[in-house]
């Protein structure tokens, strides 16, 4: 499984547990159609989302991760790339599913905590 990681110091990414990945032109093409689907979206609902520039930064991560087949979660503390990625879902179904990371393992999962 890949991750993406945001934020912080290099020196405190867990490098030797992640891939990092060079964006592409594919990844430019789906970010396109993911930043206008969140805008598209905006438009319709009068959603404000501050600020703007969360909505290409958030497009790009996005793309990327939905282009990997092999990514599946999107794992941020980010409450406004989270509310991004559900306006993004009410006009396209990415491939990754985004995870609060503030929401224990266990609980994400389903899986009982039997200590």
């Amino acid at each position: 499984m890949q991750s993406i990681v945001v934020r912080g110091k290099l020196e405190e990414l867990p490098l030797i547990n992640i891939q990092i990945l060079p964006f592409n032109l594919d990844h430019a093409r789906r970010t396109g159609e993911f930043a206008k689907a969140i805008f598209d979206e905006k438009k319709l609902t009068n959603e404000d989302i501050k600020p703007r520039a969360i909505i290409p930064n958030d497009s790009k991560l996005f793309a990327q991760s939905d282009y990997d087949k092999s990514i599946v979660y999107f794992v941020t503390s980010d409450s406004r790339s989270m509310n991004i990625y559900r306006i993004l879902s009410k006009r396209i179904k990415p491939r990754f599913e985004i995870i609060d990371i503030n929401i224990p393992y266990h609980q994400q999962f389903g899986i009982l905590d039997l200590k």
